[in-house]
């Protein structure tokens, strides 16, 4: 039975080091597309987040009749505007809830 030297035989031939540009090739369009749909999905994510802590304060009565109907107001112009970016970058829901592996998805 012969012994294969691991160090020299197999991995010989794997001394290939490509050259060190610096640089890394991105497709901008990808790029802008990657980067559209993660600032909308921390908007979204923010925009979820105060919606539920507006919950909390009407629920709580700590609101006056004006304080809720301004915050009503300005959550739904939230929404309409970001259906239109969403509109705008080609995205749904769905891409913008990021699957966070075994801790679930994040909307």
């Amino acid at each position: 039975m012969s012994s294969i030297n691991l160090n020299n035989d197999l991995f010989a031939n794997l001394d290939y080091h490509p050259e060190k540009s610096g640089r890394i090739e991105l497709d901008s369009e990808g790029a802008e597309e990657g980067l559209a749909q993660l600032v909308l999905t921390i908007i979204e994510l923010l925009r979820q987040l105060v919606e539920r802590q507006a919950i909390r304060r009407v629920e709580g009565g700590n609101l006056t009749e004006d304080e809720m109907e301004e915050l009503g107001v300005a959550l739904m112009n939230l929404d309409v505007k970001m259906d239109e970016l969403k509109e705008i970058f080609n995205l749904d829901d769905n891409d913008l809830n990021i699957d966070l592996g075994p801790l679930g998805n994040l909307l």
